[in-house]
């Protein structure tokens, strides 16, 4: 395989290189990209650079073979243990595991991937989910690290780049559960508001940019109400933006309760004893796989968001998933 080169555009000027990587192949884990730097096998315009790198429009990153396939070594033998509690957390973790596939549902508030100041993540304890295969399991996308739910691990090379390109052609159907702040209007509907990653106060922010932006659709559905305070809401993304329906659940009026990034003080609840912390979680996932035909799994809500659904009188018991007559 040959290797190739990828332009950065205009969208994701200002990006770390290794955030990019990790849009684009999260296949490829943290520690391997690192890898791939300092043997200079990754490199922007022909010059060796780090991994903290600020990506500018125009540039070319050299993609080698390994971050297509994410053909890395095992794990060395002096790799950081995992803790025996979040091993045992990750394998009571698990929804569905067979010869070539693994579905978690991530806890809330554990990081997919590491990062300058993220030092436990799901990317370092993926050891613990090896079970009885020559190597670990290798992530084929990402959740934020406050968001629960389905996330699809590949547990060979082959695996894992299949998956990974399923995420990328648009053949995953994903629906998430989120209560809002406010009742949106109508109903239900489409949400077709470009994003693009601005600076704002807080950090980078994906603010709606019809100019600039990139594409991001999601079509949403209220399950129930509770008068015009909150609601409950499926959301189902078309296109797979960062923090899409963080974004667009915040330009409707109605932020993701608990999200004070993108909703800031409208996204908290008060007089009410609720959660304060994110209640976005991924629900659904249908999606090919490699070995052929269909898989769908359903991930049960964590804790506190279950707890907060019965503290507004909404009962999870039966709900239907109004978006399954769209799948098929």
């Amino acid at each position: 395989m040959k290797l190739r080169a990828r332009a950065i555009e205009a969208e994701e000027a200002g990006q770390r290189l290794d955030r990019w990587f990790h849009r684009h192949y999260p296949q490829l884990s943290h520690g391997h990209l690192q890898r791939l730097l300092r043997s200079g096998q990754v490199r922007v315009d022909g010059r060796r650079v780090k991994s903290g790198h600020r990506l500018e429009a125009g540039q070319q990153v050299r993609i080698p073979p390994q971050a297509l396939t994410e053909e890395a070594p095992p794990p060395t033998a002096n790799a950081s243990p995992v803790r025996e509690r979040d091993a045992r957390l990750l394998q009571a973790a698990v929804l569905h595991r067979d010869a070539s596939v693994l579905v978690l549902n991530k806890p809330p508030g554990l990081a997919v991937q590491g990062g300058s100041a993220v030092h436990r993540h799901l990317d370092g304890m993926l050891e613990a989910l090896r079970f009885e295969a020559e190597e670990r399991p290798r992530l084929t996308h990402r959740l934020d690290k406050d968001t629960s739910g389905v996330l699809v691990l590949g547990r060979t090379p082959r695996a894992a780049a299949a998956l990974t390109r399923a995420f990328r052609d648009g053949r995953v159907e994903k629906s998430y559960w989120a209560i809002v702040v406010g009742v949106p209007e109508p109903r239900r509907g489409r949400i077709d508001l470009a994003l693009a990653k601005r600076p704002a106060p807080g950090g980078e922010r994906m603010l709606v940019d019809g100019d600039g932006g990139r594409q991001a659709v999601t079509e949403y559905a209220v399950i129930d109400r509770l008068g015009h305070e909150v609601a409950w809401i499926a959301f189902r993304p078309l296109t797979g933006r960062t923090h899409q329906i963080r974004a667009h659940a915040a330009a409707l009026g109605t932020p993701i309760l608990g999200d004070g990034k993108y909703g800031r003080r409208q996204a908290f609840l008060k007089g009410l004893a609720l959660s304060e912390k994110m209640h976005l979680h991924a629900r659904t996932i249908t999606l090919p796989h490699p070995d052929g035909g269909t898989l769908s799994v359903v991930a049960p809500p964590p804790r506190h968001f279950s707890e907060t659904l019965g503290g507004l009188g909404f009962s999870e018991d039966s709900t239907p998933d109004p978006f399954a007559d769209r799948y098929h």
